[in-house]
């Protein structure tokens, strides 16, 4: 889509947090009120068919348009958390990172055999984290699950999309 405003709105900081790295800082996109209902309409367009009823918003970034766009779509919000924030018993879902091992969790409740997903993440790089947030939805045998993120890398070799399974449809609103 790359659509202009959000484009012009969306910060690259170089050598960031290391050396090499492009760092693609939405935070920048999200202080712009037009930003902000440009990423919901087109969202809304997205997804306004698929029957959503659950959006998990990845910790953190992902929960502040996963937020907006249920509340658009008449749907529900998990959250998706690193351990220890979630106050109740949950399901739990280790992954690797380039640094070692990670680990999110959704409540055991939040999510059941009737329900449409909307997994959304502000970033696609490796797809490490959200690949592992998909495989943690897949435990709860959800009827579909979407994959969503605001920014797609596809010019430094990531080959984000690689990590999910081809029954799972990815989109990205921008991809750089």
């Amino acid at each position: 889509m790359n659509n202009k405003i959000l484009l012009d709105n969306l910060r690259c900081i170089p050598d960031w947090p290391i050396k090499g790295v492009n760092f693609r800082d939405v935070t920048t996109m999200f202080k712009s009120a037009e930003c902000v209902k440009e990423i919901e309409k087109e969202l809304f367009e997205l997804y306004k068919d698929k029957g959503i009823t659950k959006i998990v918003g990845i910790e953190s970034r992902g929960f502040v348009m996963s937020s907006a766009l249920a509340i658009e779509l008449g749907a529900g919000i998990v959250l998706c958390r690193k351990p220890g924030k979630l106050p109740c018993e949950t399901v739990q879902q280790s992954y690797a990172k380039e640094y070692g091992i990670d680990t999110i969790e959704i409540h055991k409740d939040a999510i059941n055999e009737n329900d449409i997903v909307l997994l959304h993440d502000d970033l696609l790089a490796t797809g490490g984290t959200m690949k592992a947030a998909c495989d943690l939805v897949k435990k709860f045998n959800p009827k579909k699950i979407y994959v969503n993120f605001l920014i797609e890398l596809v010019n430094e070799n990531l080959n984000g999309r690689d990590a999910f399974d081809d029954d799972t449809e990815v989109t990205s609103l921008l991809q750089v």
